[in-house]
């Protein structure tokens, strides 16, 4: 008998791969698994469908084991859920052992740091550094502008239909452009019969993208925007009944352009009403009167905007790269330096500071093209670039015009404008196209240039100071808005069409003013004197104007402007509960846990969610009309196969059921009270519970797993470069002085760009 059981267990080992002792195969067989390693129990029965070493198995689960889940997380996992059909055969120990086998070899991001060093890639300008290189490289060359602090815009009133000065009654600042005169006079000096107005300034464009701007009037209009001298709405002489008078225009974000708007009431029109309202169509919106937040009384010179269409960035990872070369864009960037020659052709004396028949006009078009080069090669330029780039185009008897053409065409399509640390340079122009383009996505200013030639960016000190300085520019703040609408999911929300028999007041008005409201919700704590980032989930105030406070329960007169409104009967949570991230991350009619619960794991808690492995329509809400939404989503994600991503998120979305599909507050749900007790089980394997959403902020905000979440995302926002190429502590490093500095985001901002634009090590260069 001892030697059938002998036999017996020496088969079984076989059978299963192991590698024992002598003295093992004299055991019971039933001690045999229980004295197999982590490693034993991975070929055993994960091998087959996952790969030796994790790489993932084509004809059974071919994506490669990584991600962020603990090992408290991976056991338990794998105990609900492997071996396939069979997890009861990997519990307990065994599955503590197989998830830290996994873990340590090459799931986890030390593993996978191991295996797949992370490395500074060689990369070309993103289409938004290019587009905004071009724009501040042509900038250079004219005056530059003063955003200031008095919002609206420039009034001038006159008495006639001559805007001159003798005749000019009023002048004043008015906020905005909303005015119906009516068959009256805009003032007592002014004669009702016939006169003009005429305002300017400026107006600030948030993001980049077509902008549709609009001229309401009863009357003659002319609008200015970005030139001058041509006008972009030309409806001076009023024919037909036409009132509405609107055009197209590409603009950069973070800057501010050039804005004049003219109205013509004469004493021959046949219409004796006077009218004028400014209206806008941002990206992506309906159009709404252009508010004083976006207006300034001060003068901007005319700024060049690229409009040469770009293919994407690849974004497949998170944030923009420029890693990637295809006949599109070399063919783009062929394009685009094309049209930028042409401008300079067209504007040269302008930029040049000369006249056609200027003695010195050579010499001037010659120093304008150093310039050029200089700045778009972020630093000075030795003799035998000045040779190659400029001088060879200038010789005897050749056209001055073409001459400027070819220097700025070989400039354009040179590796050294499109691509970044190219020629390994680590000295402070380095250093100072690095801070540019991480805090700015352009090229270098003229005090970051003269704070390189002066030695001012040679220590940490030094280049803190000088992204001190930079944040405060609009162009930065542009950035951080972007930033924050990829951390929100703000351009992925598209749709947010509601049932209309449910939500009849829900219209593509209220979209755009609840995007304006997240907005300035998120303006408001990242430039407030803290910049805390837990105020994002912890504030409980919302921005309303009169036509949201109608529809969410506030108290404000029907034509309110937007202003801090704090809900009393509603609990609110910064961000999380806001109603248009809420509307966003739900359905026509009803709410979404699943949507909501992935937006917290994936932008607050920073994890990594594989997408489901076949696509499962949702339930139909008529089809189980006594179900509340909880209870539907339960029994659609009930299966084995759902839990391995559906225990994080449910439990996560569950605590935001007191909204509604539009972001109303609501108590109740099908006659039935809502349930939003909630959970989530940390990284450290630590089970958190959550009565509401309130208890659920107040974790996040506190929570290490948010707070790095959000410091790895500004780094790969502002670097576009993966953090771990830049050292194993870089993270950790980041993170504490994050908590050190009061969770302050615009310090984040700072720390990181001025971590990252330091001088590198060789070794670190040498990746």
């Amino acid at each position: 008998m001892p030697n059938l059981l002998t036999r017996a267990a020496r088969w079984l080992m076989i059978m299963l791969g192991g590698i024992v002792g002598c003295h093992t195969l004299l055991a019971p067989t039933r001690l045999l698994a229980a004295e197999l390693t982590g490693e034993q129990i991975y070929t055993q029965q994960c091998a087959d469908c996952h790969g030796k070493s994790g790489e993932g198995v084509a004809q059974h689960y071919a994506t490669p084991l990584a991600g962020d889940r603990s090992i408290v997380e991976l056991a338990r996992l794998i105990e609900k859920t492997m071996p396939e059909g069979e997890p009861e055969k990997c519990v307990g120990d065994d599955a503590k052992k197989v998830a830290t086998y996994i873990y340590d070899t090459f799931y986890g991001p030390i593993a996978q740091a191991r295996l797949r060093p992370a490395r500074i890639e060689l990369s070309r300008l993103t289409v938004r550094q290019l587009q905004n290189s071009v724009a501040d490289i042509l900038g250079g060359f004219r005056p530059s502008g003063n955003w200031g602090d008095e919002r609206g815009l420039k009034g001038e009133y006159y008495k006639s239909r001559r805007m001159r000065s003798s005749d000019a009654a009023i002048k004043r600042v008015d906020p905005r452009v909303d005015f119906q005169f009516g068959e009256e006079s805009p003032d007592p000096s002014i004669e009702k019969n016939e006169f003009t107005i005429a305002w300017e300034g400026s107006v600030f464009a948030p993001e980049t993208g077509e902008y549709e701007f609009m001229a309401r009037t009863h009357n003659g209009a002319r609008l200015f925007i970005n030139d001058s001298r041509k006008p972009l709405i030309d409806a001076w002489v009023k024919s037909g009944s036409d009132t509405d008078h609107h055009e197209p225009i590409k603009l950069l974000g973070g800057r501010a352009y050039y804005l004049r708007l003219e109205l013509l009431k004469s004493k021959d029109d046949k219409e004796k009403r006077a009218s004028m309202t400014l209206l806008w169509k941002r990206p992506g919106r309906s159009l709404e009167v252009i508010t004083p937040q976006f207006l300034s009384t001060q003068w901007q010179p005319t700024r060049f905007v690229l409009n040469t269409p770009f293919p994407p960035d690849d974004r497949s990872i998170g944030y923009e790269r420029g890693t990637a070369i295809s006949k599109e864009w070399d063919q783009a960037s062929t394009d685009a330096a094309i049209e930028v020659a042409a401008y300079v052709r067209d504007n040269l004396n302008e930029l040049a500071g000369t006249r056609g028949d200027a003695g010195d006009r050579a010499e001037k078009v010659k120093r304008f093209c150093t310039k050029f080069v200089e700045r778009a090669f972020r630093r000075p330029i030795d003799d035998d670039l000045r040779k190659l780039y400029i001088d060879r185009h200038f010789e005897e008897g050749s056209d001055l015009d073409l001459a400027v053409q070819k220097v700025v065409l070989l400039v354009m399509k040179s590796p050294r404008f499109l691509y970044r640390d190219l020629d390994g340079n680590d000295d402070p122009y380095a250093t100072a196209e690095r801070l540019a383009f991480y805090l700015w996505d352009t090229v270098p200013d003229e005090q970051l240039l003269k704070d390189a030639a002066e030695g001012r960016l040679s220590n940490r000190e030094q280049i803190e100071a000088a992204a001190n300085r930079m944040v405060s520019d609009l162009k930065c703040r542009a950035k951080v808005r972007e930033f924050f609408r990829n951390w929100l999911r703000m351009d992925h929300l598209t749709d947010l069409a509601k049932d209309r028999e449910l939500f009849p007041e829900f219209n593509d008005e209220v979209v755009t003013d609840l995007r304006s409201s997240l907005e300035m919700f998120v303006d408001d704590v990242v430039w407030s004197d803290s910049s805390d980032a837990r105020q994002l989930l912890l504030a409980d105030y919302i921005y309303l104007n009169g036509r949201l406070s109608k529809l969410y329960g506030g108290d404000l007169a029907e034509n309110a402007d937007f202003q801090k409104v704090t809900l009393q009967s509603q609990p609110r949570a910064g961000a999380l509960t806001h109603p248009f991230l809420l509307s966003g991350f739900a359905y026509t009619a009803t709410s979404s846990p699943i949507h909501r619960g992935v937006f917290i794991a994936r932008s607050v808690l920073g994890r990594s969610l594989r997408p489901p492995p076949e696509a499962v329509s949702p339930l139909a809400a008529e089809l189980h009309a006594d179900l509340t939404t909880r209870e539907r989503i339960n029994l659609q994600t009930s299966s084995e196969s759902c839990q391995s991503c559906h225990a994080m998120i449910n439990p996560l979305g569950f605590t935001l059921e007191n909204y509604d599909a539009i972001g109303r507050y609501r108590t109740e749900e099908k006659g039935k009270p809502i349930d939003t007790t909630g959970g989530y089980l940390t990284r450290t394997g630590e089970s958190r519970e959550f009565r509401n959403v309130k208890e659920l902020a107040d974790f996040l905000a506190a929570s290490e797993e948010t707070h790095g979440a959000m410091v790895e995302q500004m780094f790969h926002h502002l670097v576009k470069q993966p953090a771990r190429a830049y050292g194993e502590d870089t993270l950790p490093h980041l993170r504490a002085s994050f908590a050190a500095d009061g969770y302050s985001i615009r310090k984040l901002l700072v720390r990181t760009a001025s971590f990252a634009a330091e001088p590198r090590p060789a070794a670190m260069a040498a990746k």
